[in-house]
């Protein structure tokens, strides 16, 4: 049972120089995350450099987690696979591996039409008792589950429960809400959309900053759930410059120089990606000491009062 709301990073993968999986600095970031309050850890997604990992480094990755986190939050892997084989077989390490929950992507590679899709959906979900969140995102996969998809997928499949909504389109939720109710949850994917997207009904935000900045994003999601609507966007415009670094190419590579200058992570990334250089990383660097130089200071965010 997953409760499909609140913050759940969408953690990076952690590498040694020697490009192994650095365990110790992934229990660093991982006990920050924790400490910040997120509600659940999300692994193996485009940030956690998901088609670079083998399937035994994505199997470590989620008994790792699943030790650091002690049952506290969910632990979900992500599952981006290119046969509908390959995807049950993934979902199927994960429970075993003690995963809580999947997020899916549709099939990688090829671009298939609505019909394979769901099924594609329909055989994975069929296979397993964990509860999935449908990673919804056309923009950069080249697949769009559309509300008839959903539709179809819904009154077959009662484990699929959510959608990572990264369409882009912010009235998209409330087209949801409308036509599904609380029957599927939506967390928005889009970092620079996140609060918006609250705004609108959204149950949570799968984040992608939260890598290196969690007490802030908790702090944001905890205030407007609260009806401190002002606080949070307060938060979130200081926030936005750094956000943008979510909707990027490079934004593994951004998002690990930002966990380095908050000290939990390094820049190690896994080839053919490479460190940023030169203007480019320049750029990012001013963003990020930018941000640091004025992070704000936020209130007991833990421990807040419901506006009525």
């Amino acid at each position: 049972m997953i409760k499909w709301e609140g913050v759940m990073p969408a953690v990076t993968t952690k590498f040694t120089s020697d490009d192994t999986l650095d365990l110790a600095m992934f229990e660093v970031n991982i006990k920050a995350q924790l400490d910040a309050g997120v509600h659940g850890i999300i692994l193996g997604g485009t940030l956690g450099e998901a088609s670079t990992l083998s399937d035994n480094e994505k199997r470590t990755l989620v008994r790792e987690a699943v030790r650091i986190v002690e049952g506290k939050v969910p632990v979900i892997i992500n599952i981006a696979e290119q046969t509908t084989k390959g995807a049950i077989e993934a979902a199927q390490k994960a429970k075993e591996d003690g995963a809580a929950g999947l997020m899916m992507l549709p099939p990688m590679r090829y671009k298939a039409d609505a019909r394979e899709t769901v099924e594609f959906f329909k055989q994975t979900a069929n296979s397993t008792d964990l509860p999935i969140m449908v990673y919804n995102n056309p923009v950069d996969y080249g697949i769009e589950v559309t509300l008839d998809m959903f539709e179809d997928l819904l009154n077959s499949c009662p484990n699929i429960q959510a959608v990572k909504e990264s369409t882009r389109d912010l009235s998209n939720v409330t087209r949801i809400k409308n036509r599904f109710g609380d029957r599927l949850a939506i967390l928005s994917g889009v970092d620079t959309l996140a609060l918006e997207s609250l705004f609108m009904g959204a149950n949570g935000w799968v984040a992608g900053l939260v890598c290196a900045f969690p007490r802030e994003t908790v702090a944001i999601y905890e205030l407007q759930k609260a009806g401190k609507a002002k606080e949070a966007l307060e938060i979130y415009r200081w926030f936005l410059p750094l956000l943008e670094l979510d909707i990027n190419a490079k934004l593994v590579q951004n998002i690990k120089l930002a966990e380095v200058a908050t000290g939990i992570g390094t820049e190690n990334v896994r080839a053919p990606r490479l460190p940023l250089i030169g203007e480019e990383r320049k750029k990012v660097l001013q963003i990020i000491e930018e941000g640091v130089k004025n992070r704000p200071k936020l209130p007991d965010y833990k421990n807040l009062t419901l506006v009525v």
